[in-house]
């Protein structure tokens, strides 16, 4: 019998780069207020060699990052929604400007920077890393949301499915909530009527939008980003683990993928306290052991990082 999860997660953005993990976080670091690099740690004898990997918070949201070779790359599919909220603070449009200037510099504009029907000021960017931005300056008198939300664009054979996936994640996150649901209408093809053209939904303590798109984008969701879940025990991670892996040949070293091509990692949530420890013979000990799992067995890991021998049986 599974044990019920009762509480609500943050959950963390994951960024897989080629070798620049640690400089890209300096980057958003500089570019991002409230921002700070939390740690750096380096991980031993992988099948990408030696890898970097980072720790960093952003206007308070949390992400992690790691440098692992050029298997995956960033596309538009997952990108960031950064909210300017004028009522709350009357320099967001310079503000966002300013952000604008320094995400474009050695990247591109997806989107240009201009007024659209939904926004006074919106552009979309990909950075000289790759990694996707929407700035947006928010209606003062809409719903308040966090200042960075991630985004999700179901497009080609996932077009149609925006919906019944936050439905589906909102059954599996304690304490998650729906929010705004705008449907495409007659007339706006490629975009299939009634198709999501914007949500938003909280997950656990992590606001995510996600939308359909049936324009022939030629990209779809890839592990370059997936979603850490903290897990307080083993039990907890079987649940998530349960609900969640859908496609058993992407499962490894705590990844998985939901039936959306969506990539997730189910981790002990000590696991984060363990590789700050500054002990590298001990985490080198835990990679060792974490590399032939499929989901994680947080017993047999806490033992590697130890120096003894256990697990679960």
């Amino acid at each position: 019998m599974t044990t019920p999860v009762t509480a609500p997660v943050t959950l963390i953005p994951h960024l897989w780069y080629d070798r620049e993990a640690v400089e890209a976080a300096r980057f958003y670091v500089s570019v991002f207020p409230d921002s700070a690099v939390d740690f750096v740690t380096q991980i031993h004898n992988t099948p990408s060699g030696d890898c970097d990997i980072v720790r960093f918070t952003l206007c308070g949201q949390p992400f992690m990052a790691i440098s692992a070779g050029p298997m995956f790359r960033f596309n538009p599919s997952i990108s960031f929604f950064v909210y300017f909220d004028p009522g709350r603070d009357p320099q967001a449009r310079e503000r966002l400007d300013a952000m604008w200037d320094k995400l474009t510099d050695g990247g591109q504009a997806l989107m240009p920077l201009d007024a659209y029907p939904f926004s006074e000021r919106f552009g979309w960017v990909q950075d000289r890393y790759g990694l996707s931005w929407q700035l947006m300056l928010t209606d003062p008198s809409g719903e308040s949301r966090p200042p960075i939300v991630p985004a999700l664009m179901f497009s080609g054979e996932a077009c149609g499915k925006a919906e019944a996936a936050g439905e589906f994640w909102r059954e599996i996150f304690p304490g998650s909530q729906a929010g705004q649901l705008v449907r495409y209408g007659p007339g706006m093809e490629p975009n299939p009527a009634g198709t999501v053209m914007f949500s938003d939904f909280r997950l656990g303590n992590t606001w995510m939008a996600a939308m359909d798109s049936g324009f022939p984008h030629g990209f779809s969701f890839n592990e370059a980003i997936s979603f850490m879940v903290h897990c307080e025990d083993q039990a907890t991670i079987d649940r998530y683990w349960s609900k969640l892996s859908a496609v058993p040949e992407a499962e490894a070293c705590g990844w998985c993928k939901d039936p959306f091509g969506v990539s997730w990692q189910i981790v002990p949530a000590e696991m984060e306290t363990l590789m700050r420890s500054g002990d590298q013979a001990a985490i080198d000990r835990l990679v060792q052991t974490m590399l032939p799992m499929k989901k994680l067995d947080v017993a047999a890991l806490r033992s590697a990082f130890e120096g003894s021998s256990g697990g679960r049986a």
